[in-house]
């Protein structure tokens, strides 16, 4: 499996349905990640399969949410990434770690990564990345790696906020 990125403690991968689908299926059938996210849980793990089969943004626009892999111990420990979002015409940073890998850094860690990549491998010029206003680990992280408020928005029907971090930002400073 080719890697996209590392840090200093995981790798990043695309996301598999043969290696990934029940680790993918218990992460979105945790009711603390779903209390944040607002997704729907996947009735059973051959749904989950058949999500990330049909997950084809790699092949459309050349990035997506990656398998964020410990180096340790090769265990999954969530996923990261960026996404294209062509209705805004924007690239989205998200993240999402099962509940016993949350307050040790890896979101941090594994978007900062990615961002860099976005920047440096992309060429992107602007990185966005929104959540849930309630959600303060989430804004937390957005905040850590650079991120600045714009703006509020809907957020899944709640109130949410929208960050962004220009490259003319980090590399004109």
């Amino acid at each position: 499996m080719k890697i996209i990125l590392e840090t200093s403690r995981c790798y990043l991968r695309q996301l598999d349905p043969s290696l990934d689908a029940t680790i993918f299926f218990k992460l979105n059938n945790d009711l603390n990640v779903l209390r944040f996210t607002r997704d729907i849980a996947f009735e059973n793990i051959e749904a989950a399969k058949i999500f990330l089969q049909n997950y084809k943004d790699y092949e459309r626009f050349q990035i997506g949410r990656w398998a964020v892999i410990c180096k340790l111990d090769d265990e999954w420990l969530g996923w990261c990434g960026l996404k294209f979002l062509p209705d805004a015409n924007e690239v989205d940073l998200g993240y999402r770690f099962l509940q016993k890998f949350w307050n040790q850094g890896y979101a941090t860690e594994t978007a900062s990564a990615c961002i860099k990549y976005g920047f440096d491998k992309l060429l992107l010029d602007r990185i966005i990345g929104s959540a849930e206003s309630a959600i303060i680990g989430s804004i937390r992280v957005l905040e850590k790696c650079g991120m600045e408020f714009i703006k509020h928005i809907s957020f899944h029907g709640n109130a949410g906020v929208e960050y962004e971090l220009l490259k003319d930002k980090i590399y004109n400073k």
